[in-house]
C-alpha cells in the first residue's frame, strides 16, 4: 500500500552553486535512501547482470533505481530531471554522480523538442562513465522513437530537423565514426545551436530549402538501418530490473504470453535494417509498435477515464495484475500520457506513471523523476526553480 508524503526535505536546486551542491552531499549521508552509492549492508555490491539482447533481464542487486519520464527534446530540463536525481553534476560537465545508481530512462526522448540528439549523446556518455563506477544507463523506446523510424516526422520541431543536419554534417567531419562523433555531439551541439540562434534571421526565402536539407537528413539517420536507428535499437522496448518491470506504454498478458525477449529482439532487428520494411513481413513488431494496445502506445494504466464503473476499475487492475505475475515483477513503470499531478501511482501501487510532461514541448512542468530503493518508491520533484524537494510514497 502507499501513505502519503511521508517526509520532505529541502534539497538544492539544478545547477546551483558548489557551496549548495556541498550541502547535498552531507544531507545524502544522513538520508541513505539519497546516497547514490550507499549499500544497505554496508558492503560492496555483487555486479550487474544483464540478459537479453538488446538488455531485457536486468539483475542490480541492492542498487538504487531512478527512473525518468519522456524527455522530448528538451535538453534542459532533461538536465535538471537528471541532477535532481543526483546522476548527473551541476557544473556544466556532464559528470555521472551517481555511483552504483541504476538510471533508466522511458523513452520519448525524441520529437516536440529541438536537442534529441544531444539528449541522446549525454545518455550514452552517463552510460559509459556510470559502468566504470558499478552503476548503469539504460533506456527503453517509446512511440515516438519507433514513429520516427518508420518515417513519421509529423511531431518533429524545426529546431531538431536543424540539429539533424548540423549533426550529419559533424559526422562527415568525423569521417563517419560513429563513437566519436555521437559521443562528441552533447558538447558540440552547444556551439552548432548558438550558431543557428545567430543565423536564423538570415534564411528568408531559403527557409524551405533548409527545411529540406532537415527531413533528408533525418530521413537518412533515422531510417531502419541508419545510424541514429541502429542506435536506438540498442535499447529494448520492456525491461525489468530486479522486481520491477519499466515500459513506455504498459504490458498486456498477451505481450508477455508472446513473449519479451521476442518483441525487443523483433523491434531491435526492425530498427536496425535487418527486416523488410513493411507490415507484410512476418517479423514486423506489430504486437509491440503498432495499435493502440501494443506495448509503445498502450494507455490502459497511465490514462484515468471519467465514468468508470467499480467492475471496470476492478477489470484493469485484474489485468495488470496477471501481467505483472507473469512477469514475476512486483510493479511496473511507464511514461507515455504526462500526469498533470506529478508522478503518482494507482491500484495498489502497482504501477507508477513517471511521464509529467517536463518538456517546453509538451507541459513544461516541474522536472520529476522516481527513485526505487530496496522495493520503496520515492518521489524526487522539483519544488520551484530556486529549492528542490523530496516527496516519499513506500511502496509494500
Amino acid at each position: 500500500m502507499a501513505s502519503s508524503c511521508l517526509n520532505s526535505l529541502i534539497l538544492p536546486p539544478c545547477s546551483l552553486p558548489r557551496k549548495l551542491t556541498e550541502t547535498y552531499a552531507s544531507l545524502s549521508s544522513s538520508y541513505p535512501a539519497l546516497n547514490p552509492t550507499s549499500s544497505s549492508t554496508g558492503g560492496a555490491l555483487k555486479p550487474i547482470v544483464i540478459n537479453g539482447d538488446p538488455p531485457t533481464f536486468v539483475s542490480a542487486p541492492g542498487r538504487r533505481i531512478v527512473a525518468v519520464g519522456d524527455l522530448h527534446g528538451d535538453l534542459d530540463q532533461a538536465r535538471c530531471a537528471l541532477e535532481i536525481a543526483g546522476v548527473l553534476s551541476s557544473d556544466g560537465q556532464d559528470s555521472w554522480t551517481g555511483g552504483q545508481t541504476v538510471l533508466i530512462q522511458l523513452g520519448d526522448v525524441l520529437d516536440r523538442g529541438e536537442e534529441e540528439i544531444a539528449i541522446l549523446s549525454l545518455l550514452r556518455s552517463l552510460d559509459i562513465q556510470a559502468k566504470a563506477q558499478g552503476g548503469a544507463v539504460f533506456q527503453v523506446n517509446g512511440n515516438h522513437e519507433t514513429m520516427n523510424v518508420e518515417g513519421d516526422f509529423r511531431y518533429v520541431d524545426s529546431g531538431a530537423f536543424d540539429e539533424c543536419s548540423d549533426f550529419l554534417a559533424y559526422l562527415e567531419d568525423h569521417q563517419y565514426n560513429w563513437e566519436n562523433a555521437f559521443l562528441g555531439w552533447i558538447k558540440e551541439s552547444k556551439r552548432q545551436r548558438e550558431d543557428r540562434k545567430l543565423s536564423q534571421n538570415h534564411w528568408g526565402p531559403w527557409n524551405l530549402v533548409k527545411r529540406q536539407k532537415g527531413v533528408i537528413a533525418r530521413s537518412i539517420l533515422l531510417r531502419p538501418g541508419g545510424p541514429l536507428a541502429c542506435e536506438l535499437a540498442r535499447h529494448a522496448v520492456v525491461l525489468k530490473i530486479n522486481d520491477w518491470v519499466f515500459c513506455h506504454g504498459g504490458i498486456l498478458p498477451r505481450h508477455v504470453a508472446y513473449g519479451v525477449e521476442r518483441m525487443n529482439y523483433e523491434v531491435s532487428h526492425w530498427m536496425r535494417g535487418l527486416t523488410e520494411d513493411d507490415e507484410t513481413d512476418p517479423n514486423f513488431p506489430f504486437i509491440a509498435t503498432k495499435g493502440f494496445d501494443s506495448v509503445v502506445w498502450n494507455r490502459l494504466y497511465s490514462r484515468d477515464m471519467p465514468g468508470l464503473e467499480g467492475y471496470q476499475i476492478n477489470q484493469i487492475q485484474s489485468v495488470l495484475e496477471e501481467t505483472l505475475r507473469s512477469l514475476g515483477a512486483k510493479a511496473m513503470v511507464v511514461g507515455h500520457t504526462p500526469q498533470t499531478t506529478g508522478v503518482n501511482c494507482k491500484y495498489n501501487c502497482s504501477i507508477w506513471r513517471i511521464d509529467v510532461g517536463m518538456s517546453s514541448g509538451v507541459l513544461n512542468s516541474r522536472p520529476e523523476v522516481l527513485e526505487i530503493v530496496e522495493d520503496k518508491a520515492r518521489v524526487i520533484r522539483s519544488k520551484s526553480d530556486r529549492f528542490s524537494e523530496l516527496q516519499a510514497v513506500d511502496y509494500t
